[in-house]
C-alpha cells in the first residue's frame, strides 16, 4: 500500500516536470531568433516644412540635442504599429528624421508633431538598410518641442519637456529616455527565469521521491 502511494506521488511529480518542460520548450529558441538590433546611430539629419537647409546633428558635437531628437524614434525600429494610418488632411506639417551610422543612412522616419489627436510617427517600408514593415505610431508629446529645438518652425511648448527649458535652452537640457521594447524584453526574461527556477525545484523534489521509493522497495 505504501509502495503504491509513493509510486503515484512520483508519477504525479514527473507529470508536473514534463508539463513545465513543454511550457518552457520554446523560450531558448525564441531568444535566439530575436531580430538583431540595428547599429547605434552617431548622427542624424532633419528636413521638413519650414526647414530651408538639412539640419545635421552629430552626437559628439551636440549630444543633448542628438539625444532629444533620437528619443523620439529610437524605439520604433522593431516596434509594431500602435495606430492606423490617419488621413493626410489630419497630419499637418511633415518632418523626416534620418539616423546615420558613420555618415551612412541607417533608419528613416516621418514625424507629424501637429497631427490631430496627438503627434504621429510613420515608419515607411523602404528603409536605408533594407525593406521593413510599414507602421504608424502615436508619438511622444515632446515631439513638437524636440523638432523645434532641431530647427523646425513650431510653437514653443517647454512644458512637455522633462524639467522645462527655462531661459537657457540647449546645453543643460535633459530628456528622459523611454524604450518600451527594452522594458518588455526585461519582463519576459524575468518571467522565463522564474519558470526555470520552478522547474529546478520540481526536479529536486522528483529526485528525492525517486530515492525514497527505491529505498522503500529494497526494504520491502
Amino acid at each position: 500500500m505504501v509502495r503504491g502511494a509513493i509510486t503515484r506521488l512520483v508519477t504525479a511529480a514527473a507529470g508536473a516536470v514534463v508539463a513545465l518542460a513543454l511550457t518552457l520548450g520554446g523560450a531558448p529558441g525564441a531568444a535566439q531568433a530575436a531580430p538583431k538590433a540595428p547599429p547605434k546611430p552617431d548622427a542624424l539629419q532633419l528636413v521638413g516644412n519650414g526647414i530651408e537647409e538639412t539640419v545635421l546633428v552629430r552626437q559628439g558635437e551636440r549630444p543633448r540635442l542628438f539625444q532629444m531628437l533620437t528619443s523620439e524614434v529610437d524605439w520604433l525600429a522593431s516596434a509594431s504599429s500602435s495606430s492606423s494610418a490617419p488621413k493626410a488632411a489630419q497630419l499637418g506639417p511633415k518632418y523626416t528624421l534620418t539616423l546615420l551610422v558613420k555618415d551612412a543612412p541607417s533608419q528613416l522616419y516621418h514625424l507629424y508633431p501637429l497631427a490631430q489627436g496627438g503627434p504621429r510617427a510613420h515608419r515607411p517600408a523602404k528603409q536605408p538598410a533594407g525593406k521593413q514593415t510599414e507602421a504608424w505610431f502615436y508619438g511622444r508629446l515632446s515631439m513638437p518641442e524636440s523638432l523645434r529645438m532641431g530647427g523646425a518652425p513650431l510653437e514653443v511648448k517647454p512644458d512637455v519637456v522633462h524639467g522645462g527649458i527655462g531661459g537657457g535652452v540647449g546645453t543643460d537640457l535633459a530628456v528622459d529616455r523611454v524604450n518600451p521594447m527594452e522594458e518588455v524584453s526585461q519582463a519576459l526574461a524575468e518571467f522565463r527565469r522564474l519558470f526555470l527556477l520552478n522547474g529546478a525545484v520540481l526536479l529536486v523534489i522528483l529526485t528525492g521521491l525517486a530515492g525514497m521509493a527505491f529505498l522503500i522497495r529494497r526494504r520491502v
